[in-house]
């Protein structure tokens, strides 16, 4: 992809970004006003499908500045808002995820990616342990806790049942994020199929509506797309798969 397709997405990548992370921060701070006791069980589950979209977002522009697209020329910028991404996310390390993340890039499908199970037993639950084996550590687990705190803290003045409220607005999107990510944007593009066997790299995109794409992980189904153009922006992908950015 040329650069001046990178450089031309810059503001939109910077508005949909600040989009991303103000409704985030929004529907946080108004989930932990809400009284559950109030709300229908439709509303509560609309939110948390809400702050689950939302939450992917944050992975997901983290991502790209793992790829300096999310501000295409700023390292620093990039380096910032990534980092401040993954410690609302789940307390994630950033440069650990980075550097798990190269190494994804440089060596797909191999015993030396962090993101891929490459055993015999390639089942969804022992693919799904051996990538949270990857990302999990009692320092990672430690952030989190101190980010849950400060939630419950300040859920406590208006909830009569913090924990509960908590929950619904942070616990639960963070967990249907972490499937979201793993199934779409790992799973799915990177298993074999049965006919496949050694070192035979298979990466696959989804043929996924683009706007069940975007719904889905941020057009991350757009996998192949993604690996073959590591610096194209998420909202750029689709525009990949079609052809209509010159690249």
């Amino acid at each position: 992809m040329p650069s001046d397709n990178l450089k031309g997405s810059a503001w939109r990548g910077l508005q949909l970004g600040a989009l991303i992370g103000i409704s985030w921060l929004v529907t946080l701070f108004i989930g932990l006003q809400f009284d559950l006791d109030q709300l229908h069980p439709l509303m509560i589950t609309a939110w948390v499908l809400v702050r689950s979209f939302l939450h992917t977002g944050l992975f997901i522009l983290a991502h790209d500045a793992m790829h300096n697209s999310l501000v295409p020329g700023h390292a620093g910028i990039n380096l910032g808002i990534g980092r401040v991404c993954l410690w609302l996310y789940a307390g994630l390390n950033y440069d650990a995820c980075k550097r798990n993340h190269h190494r994804h890039h440089r060596m797909p499908e191999s015993e030396a990616d962090p993101d891929f199970c490459p055993t015999n037993n390639r089942s969804l639950l022992a693919w799904l342990v051996r990538f949270m084996r990857n990302y999990l550590n009692t320092a990672q687990l430690s952030r989190l806790v101190l980010v849950l705190t400060v939630l419950l803290l300040a859920a406590q003045s208006h909830q009569s049942q913090p924990l509960i409220t908590v929950s619904v607005v942070f616990l639960l999107p963070l967990l249907i994020s972490t499937a979201q990510l793993f199934f779409i944007g790992t799973y799915l593009p990177h298993r074999k199929e049965h006919t496949q066997t050694g070192h035979e790299v298979s990466i696959k995109s989804l043929n996924l509506h683009p706007f069940v794409s975007l719904l889905a992980c941020y057009h991350f189904g757009y996998h192949r797309e993604h690996h073959n153009h590591p610096k194209a922006p998420w909202f750029l992908l689709p525009e990949l798969c079609t052809g209509r950015l010159v690249h």
